[in-house]
């Protein structure tokens, strides 16, 4: 008895301990995390400085505070291995640890950190100044890609002219780049190994805290390729339709040039020469956004009264005071990329856009804004979770608001559609354009981190890199370069993407997520019933509803307090990622499809690609 009533007293003595350093480090971690929030908002404003004004002193400048905070964090890692966290009773107190103990980039050593930033820096900066040929006039070479290049890419219909803009493009903002992707390549890897990972794929798939991931991506890809297949092959069959033979192959991948976007990525500003119905218009409002006196402003009011509809939090006066809505017109150089930015105090969140009156743009206002609506719901939370349960969930939350927006219900509310007949044959219309943004996107998100994954595993060797690019966008998209590509190009760096570092994996996640996040929101708006086909899913209109407004507040207000599986719970219920909303919002266009191949005897797949070669 004796010796149990001591060993009781020592296990007394010790939760006593216990409990005492957990005191001490909650305190600890509420210092750190104002401390961090405090530093990394000056990091973010120099940042934000660089990004909107591309100079050597912006960016020295830049680079200079953020090797600064490196250097802080790991100090910080220094201290928190003094706490015994592992063993804390505080599930709270042991993610926090976690999360800070992970350091990035940032347990790099001071010379490769500087180093790391400066090779990001060049790649990012080369991007954003490109300058291409015209193509009828040589000696004219001032063209950007936001908005001249683009403009011609979405609009020209003729081959040549194409083709000459995605050379002259991909050979400036790519090929340079290739000495300074070899050494991010390299300083990736041993910041990875820093951390106890094996490589950076590793470390960009534990933001997703689950062992499985790659292998739910690979199963929900699997799941949806039929539906891509089919509408690849009605894709080439209209193009070859329109351009020939001698264009485009009835049976080989499909010559990017041609689908509206300088990456492939979404097919939608070619779709009125590929739309199922020609003599049904497509729905494209920019016309009568410019009818109305559309401002950049106008769009972003809209998307705040969507918001607000929903009960959610009102754009606070910093955004309108700081934000940058329009293409500056000093002549600056400066990333047009449209992104959110949050500045880590109280309502200090911002966009810059260099936003044109068009439909697309539109929609992409609504989806920084989701951005924006996340930042401000999960403000009240420390540092260390100001951030999406994963990635993936912050581009959802705005591509949400973009679904419902675009429908006709929405447009028709205000006042953008008017004498629209939405028969079968325009809801067709409808869904096999939201098809070639949402479901053409799927493939292209997967190979642009399925890429980068195999470099930084040691997977592909040097003198193969660029055809490993084009060998995954033909194995998952069906595309190909206009032109014979070899191993003295480097064209994966002309995505925007891959030369600013950004994962990629998160688009993938969102484009599959959003789809439950909408079927969710749409039953809890009463505007959605699966047995009712007077409530179809592709024509719900989220506005004005509370109810789905409360979900998303319960969800984005955890920030990333939570595992991701407790945030979609939070919200619909469910735990799990699937890809049967997505399968459901697109199954009578699948339907239609199906019919329409078989009807026009449509080869379905493609031939292997003989477009890049290793001479």
């Amino acid at each position: 008895m004796k010796l149990l009533l001591l060993a009781f007293l020592a296990s007394v003595a010790l939760c006593s301990a216990g409990i005492k350093e957990e005191i001490v480090a909650a305190e600890y971690l509420q210092n750190l995390n104002a401390e961090i929030a405090r530093r990394t908002n000056i990091e973010t404003e120099a940042s934000w400085n660089f990004a909107s004004n591309i100079t050597d002193e912006n960016e020295h400048k830049k680079n200079e505070i953020s090797a600064e905070l490196a250097k802080f964090m790991k100090e910080v890692a220094k201290d928190i291995a003094k706490f015994d966290w592992n063993l804390f009773q505080s599930d709270d107190l042991k993610r926090q640890f976690k999360m800070f103990s992970k350091l990035g980039y940032a347990a790099l050593p001071d010379d490769d950190y500087a180093e790391l930033l400066d090779v990001l820096s060049s790649m990012e900066s080369n991007f954003a100044k490109v300058r291409v040929c015209d193509y009828k006039d040589n000696n004219k070479c001032d063209m950007s890609l936001d908005p001249d290049v683009e403009e011609i890419i979405t609009k020209s219909r003729d081959p040549e002219e194409l083709k000459h803009y995605w050379l002259e493009f991909y050979n400036k903002a790519g090929t340079p780049t290739r000495k300074h992707f070899g050494r991010y390549i390299e300083l990736n890897t041993k910041a990875a190994q820093l951390n106890n990972f094996t490589s950076g794929a590793e470390l960009w798939l534990d933001e997703y805290e689950d062992e499985t991931f790659e292998q739910q991506l690979e199963d929900i890809f699997e799941d949806i390729k039929p539906l891509y297949h089919q509408l690849h092959g009605y894709v080439r069959y209209r193009l070859n339709q329109h351009y020939g033979d001698d264009v485009v192959s009835r049976t080989g991948p499909i010559p990017m040039h041609l689908l509206g976007n300088m990456w492939a990525q979404q097919w939608s500003d070619i779709a009125d020469i590929i739309s199922p119905f020609p003599e049904k218009p497509l729905i494209d409002v920019t016309s009568e956004m410019v009818k109305q006196g559309y401002t950049p402003l106008k769009m972003f009011e809209m998307g705040d009264d969507f918001f607000t509809s929903m009960n959610l939090t009102k754009l606070p006066k910093e955004f309108w005071e700081k934000s940058i809505l329009e293409k500056p017109t000093d002549g600056r150089d400066l990333i047009c990329h449209a992104s959110a930015w949050d500045f880590y105090l109280v309502n200090d969140v911002r966009i810059k856009q260099c936003t044109r009156v068009t439909q697309d743009q539109f929609f992409t206002v609504h989806h920084e804004l989701g951005h924006i609506q996340y930042f401000l719901q999960y403000q009240h939370q420390p540092f260390v979770y100001r951030s999406g349960a994963n990635p993936g969930f912050h581009e959802a939350v705005g591509d949400v608001l973009s679904l419902s927006v675009s429908t006709p219900k929405h447009l028709e509310l205000v006042g953008l559609l008017k004498d629209y007949v939405h028969d079968e044959e325009a809801r067709i219309n409808q869904l096999f354009l939201t098809a070639l943004d949402k479901i053409v996107f799927l493939p292209f998100a997967f190979t642009m981190d399925k890429y980068r994954w195999a470099l930084f595993r040691g997977e592909v060797d040097k003198s193969e890199w660029n055809c490993a690019f084009w060998n995954l966008r033909e194995q998952y998209s069906g595309i190909e370069p206009p032109v014979v590509r070899t191993e003295k190009d480097f064209d994966a760096p002309a995505k925007y993407h891959v030369s600013a570092d950004v994962e990629y994996l998160r688009y993938l996640v969102s484009f599959i997520i959003q789809f439950q996040f909408y079927k969710s929101a749409c039953i809890k708006a009463g505007q959605y019933d699966p047995n009712n086909p007077q409530m179809p899913l592709d024509n719900c209109d989220i506005y004005g509803s509370v109810e789905a407004g409360e979900a998303f507040h319960k969800m984005l207000s955890l920030g990333s307090s939570k595992p991701w599986p407790d945030a979609l719970e939070a919200f619909n219920g469910d735990r799990i990622m699937t890809g049967k909303a997505i399968a459901e919002y697109f199954e009578p266009l699948r339907v239609w499809l199906e019919a329409e191949n078989i009807k026009n005897n449509v080869n379905i797949g493609w031939d292997k690609s003989d477009k890049c070669v290793a001479a």
